[in-house]
């Protein structure tokens, strides 16, 4: 399995927790950082060793090459977790980091087929399966930021600093590249098991494009609706993080 890396430039170990039995891996939304799941580690690592993927191109990692493609980031995503599956895994990907969650799962499922995570917790984004023509990317910044603020709504917390924002763009330019040029190919699933979770007022996901993850999946199937948009989870971190918590469970005796 190889040696695990607390010093990847991919993986942020908040609160390590090396007497758990299983590994949660968060996986942000286009533009996003690893600390954007700081509260959810913070809270989980009772239950789990939480891991929080950083993207090339941001923060610590702004000098780092840019990666504009789903299926670069989900190959190297895939071979930097490889030495942390020594322990059962729960996969919740926001977003962006959904489709990547569910890439990357497909990546180790096929690499080993006896590789099965406890669940896959897909949020606020449609099916890979379904597409819609968006070209945010291909705005100027300004186009970008207003995209932005349409996703987060009202909350400053999600959007942040606007010039840190603007400092931010290539890296928001490219996710949204990544994201947007997206085409999964037809008919494919994973064995693990899918949850997802979905505000009822996203204006990127449809309550059917959500369903349609059930597709995607030959194990087990759920999904959640939560009030709120795009960033639904920020208000209802309590029962999502319950939720976590629940199928992080089902690894212990």
């Amino acid at each position: 399995m190889g040696a695990q890396r607390d010093d990847s430039v991919w993986i942020r170990r908040f609160h390590p927790a090396p007497e758990s039995r299983a590994r949660l891996i968060c996986l942000p939304h286009a533009g996003g950082s690893a600390s954007f799941f700081f509260p959810m580690s913070q809270t989980l690592s009772s239950s789990a060793d939480v891991l929080c993927v950083q993207y090339p191109g941001r923060q610590d990692r702004r000098q780092d090459p840019l990666i504009e493609n789903i299926g670069e980031y989900a190959d190297a995503i895939a071979a930097e977790l490889k030495p942390w599956l020594d322990l059962p895994v729960v996969f919740f990907g926001h977003s962006m980091g959904a489709v990547l969650a569910f890439e990357v799962t497909r990546r180790l499922e096929e690499a080993d087929a006896e590789f099965s995570a406890l669940a896959l917790f897909a949020s606020g984004r449609r099916a890979p399966s379904r597409y819609r023509d968006e070209n945010v990317h291909r705005r100027d910044d300004d186009g970008v930021v207003r995209e932005m603020k349409l996703l987060s709504g009202t909350d400053s917390r999600v959007l942040g600093n606007e010039e840190i924002l603007r400092m931010a763009m290539p890296a928001i330019r490219g996710d949204y590249k990544a994201i947007e040029t997206y085409r999964s190919a037809p008919g494919t699933a994973v064995r693990s098991s899918i949850t997802v979770l979905t505000g009822d007022n996203d204006p990127r996901t449809s309550l059917e494009e959500a369903e349609a993850w059930r597709s995607h999946t030959t194990g087990a199937f759920d999904i959640r609706v939560f009030p709120g948009g795009h960033f639904f989870l920020a208000g209802h971190q309590g029962p999502i993080m319950s939720l976590v918590a629940e199928k992080l469970s089902g690894s212990r005796p």
